[in-house]
Order: structure tokens, then C-alpha cells, then sequence
């Protein structure tokens, strides 16, 4: 399937956020990670957009969105994402993260539960702020992409995001997304927002039904953060793929999406929680 066309939808006073929207059915919201963007979400528009209406978006900064506002802070994406969804008419959503994008996935739910019919958090982590190591090394990866540019960059690091049996093809896709929608100050921002993040103390307050699913080979977060996530959310489920790699849902679609459909055919009918 060609991924479909990113539309770009106002929200604010000079604020655009760009969108790949298809198919029918509950509203599904896609967030993506930092060296990625929407397009990372072909495999579930080609699996998925039979039964629901597939919202994949690119965060500020990336594709066709306005760039990031001064000083952005993890919920300034929180608010873009309720105003994606006001602007599409949107009441819930069943929202997947990738990520970071799990990251913002898992601050809507805190924030806005009303608006999070369910929750599924792929590769993701509780936030970097209290991984020093980890944390001290973003201006160095922010200074690698400015001064390489985008496919280098992405070139040198596809291997750690893929395991080691992922396709050429794969790879090349990969990088041919970065190329096409990161952008530096996106990546800056967003990496800014990990470094400030810890969820860990507040999972136990997501009342979303959620999913949390990590590939076993995962070698950016890793599965044990997977473990984190899935212990602290109250009845979380937790799936392990034998051989993924971090970006799970472009190398085991099929896995990813078999989950993930039975996920939100589940919880179809769940009225979303008082704020």
C-alpha cells in the first residue's frame, strides 16, 4: 500500500500539525518516535484501516508541521494531539506510541483520559530523566544530525533500530522516512522532552486498558523498560516479540497488528473515564 498523504490541519495561531489519515471505524491516533515520522505507519495502514480510522501524525517539527513552540515541553504535544482530535471531530481515540511516542501516549492518558479509549505503548519507556548516561549523551546526538544531515545520520545508526535479520528493504525505508521528515529542531525538542520525562511514579494512575509490547532484540529501549511500563499500568498486558527489534511495528507488522486489533476490538465499547 502507498502510505497516504499527509493532510495538514490548523490548530492554534501559527500552529500546523500534518496527518496521514485513512479508513473507517474507532478513531486509532498514531504517534511516532524521534527519528522517524508518520509514514513509519504504512504496515497499519495496509492491515489495520479495514476496520478503523487510522490517525498517524507528525509531531512538531517533522514533515509538514509547523516547527515546535520556544522551549516545548512534553505537553505541548499532549495539547497538540487533543486539538488533532478536536479538529477531526474526534471524541476518543485508541492511541499507539512508538517510542516517544509512547511517551506522549502515555502523558495523554494522565492528562486527558477521557480522550484515550485505549492505550498501546511499542518500544517505549517511563521517560529518560533519571538515566544520566543515556540523557547526557542527546546534545551529542543532536549535534551528529546537524552536522552530518538527516541520511547520513539515519544511515548510521538504521542498524539499531532494525535486528539484525531486518530486510535491506526495511532499512532503506527507514532512512528514506527520516530524509523525507526530520528536521533538527524537532529532533532537539523531542529528545529535550525525554530528558525531562519520568512517568515512572505516575503509571499506576493510567486507566486506560493498555498494551505494552517490546521485540526481544530491542537495543534503543530495550524490553526491560517495556517491563517497567507494563508492571506500573494497573492490568497492562504485556507482549514480547521473539526477534524484534526497536521499531516493532514496521518489522513484525503482522505480530504488531494481530495485537493491536484485538486490543481495540476488546475495549470497543469502553466509555472513556471521568477526568
Amino acid at each position: 500500500m502507498i502510505v497516504p498523504e499527509a493532510l495538514r490541519y490548523e490548530i492554534g495561531p501559527a500552529a500546523r500539525i500534518a496527518a496521514r489519515v485513512a479508513g473507517a471505524g474507532p478513531a486509532v491516533l498514531l504517534l511516532h518516535g524521534v527519528g522517524t515520522a508518520s509514514a513509519s505507519f504504512r504496515a497499519q495502514f495496509d492491515g489495520l484501516e479495514d476496520a478503523f480510522e487510522l490517525i498517524a501524525w507528525d509531531a512538531f517539527g517533522y514533515g509538514g508541521s509547523s516547527e515546535p513552540p520556544p522551549s516545548a515541553g512534553l505537553d505541548d504535544y499532549v495539547d497538540a494531539a487533543v486539538a488533532l482530535l478536536d479538529v477531526r471531530e474526534v471524541r476518543d481515540a485508541h492511541v499507539v506510541g512508538v517510542s516517544w511516542g509512547g511517551v506522549v501516549a502515555t502523558r495523554l492518558a494522565l492528562r486527558q483520559p477521557r480522550r484515550v479509549r485505549t492505550l498501546a505503548l511499542i518500544s517505549s519507556t517511563s521517560g529518560r530523566k533519571d538515566k544520566d548516561a543515556v540523557r547526557d549523551g542527546f546534545p551529542a546526538r543532536i549535534a551528529s544530525l546537524e552536522q552530518e544531515g538527516v541520511r547520513a545520520w539515519a544511515e548510521a545508526r538504521v542498524h539499531r533500530q532494525v535486528s539484525p535479520t531486518a530486510s535491506a528493504e526495511l532499512r532503506r525505508e527507514i532512512v528514506e522516512t527520516a530524509v523525507g521528515s526530520v528536521r533538527l529542531p524537532g529532533f532537539a525538542a523531542a529528545l529535550g522532552t525525554l530528558a525531562d520525562t519520568d512517568h515512572r511514579a505516575r503509571l499506576g494512575e493510567v486507566r486506560a486498558p493498555a498494551v505494552v509490547l517490546a521485540g526481544e532484540r530491542d537495543s534503543v529501549t530495550g524490553a526491560a523498560e517495556s517491563r517497567v511500563l507494563a508492571a506500573g499500568i494497573p492490568g497492562a498486558e504485556l507482549v514480547l516479540v521473539p526477534g524484534g527489534g526497536h521499531l516493532l511495528n514496521q518489522e513484525a507488522p503482522g505480530v504488531v497488528n494481530e495485537v493491536l486489533r484485538r486490543h481495540w476490538q476488546a475495549h470497543d465499547g469502553r466509555e472513556g473515564d471521568e477526568e
